[in-house]
């Protein structure tokens, strides 16, 4: 697949776009990890994630944040890489107008990209995955209303058991929360795992 870039103001996101065989019933924006620690939308979560999108017939759009791959502009702390999310977002409405939009995240990108789509009224589905909430404050989603599907593996380095614990406690009835035992920040061994439960989501949907 081509790579292709998206104007987000100061700065080009370099970009993927995989669509479904199908005319597509969905679009999904996927973010990727922490781009300083060597996250791309090249990573295999990231990468699984677009893969169950579309085959579930949903297009799938990956991007480099500010400054990974070929991306122009320095990472910004966050800041920034909302603006890329947005950029990315605004990019696949106009490509799919009308069809139901879904933002999915990896990591730093669940940070980013779920507080951009819990916002944007074209989204109306979210999905995290290994969401670091000992890193981040992401209690802001207790308070969504769109169906969300939260993907943590019981020993995540960056998600204590009892920070996703209160987490999970404060969340509607219209999130779950899946843990997977065993499994690390990076699902070592349980990257399959992942995929079923990303293309579960999007069939339910």
């Amino acid at each position: 697949m081509p790579t292709f870039f998206i104007d987000a103001g100061s700065v080009q996101l370099e970009s993927i776009l995989r669509e479904p065989a199908s005319e597509p019933r969905g679009a999904v924006v996927v973010c990727h990890p922490h781009p300083v620690h060597g996250g791309t939308m090249d990573n295999r979560v990231v990468y699984r994630a677009a893969k169950a999108a579309a085959r579930q017939g949903y297009a799938a759009l990956r991007f480099n944040f500010r400054g990974a791959g070929k991306s122009t502009g320095q990472f910004d702390q966050g800041m920034g890489e909302r603006e890329d999310a947005t950029a990315a977002l605004r990019w696949i409405e106009e490509r799919y107008p009308g069809l139901n939009l879904i933002m999915v995240g990896y990591s730093f990108g669940a940070w980013v990209g779920l507080d951009v789509g819990n916002t944007a009224p074209s989204v109306k589905a979210l999905i995290g995955v290994g969401i670091p909430l000992n890193m981040y404050d992401m209690g802001y989603l207790a308070a969504s209303e769109k169906p969300a599907l939260y993907i943590v593996g019981s020993n995540d380095e960056f998600c204590s058991r009892e920070n996703l614990d209160r987490f999970e406690s404060r969340l509607p009835v219209v999130s779950s929360v899946h843990r997977i035992e065993g499994s690390d920040h990076f699902f070592n061994g349980y990257i399959d795992v992942v995929e079923k439960l990303i293309s579960d989501f999007f069939r339910w949907l």
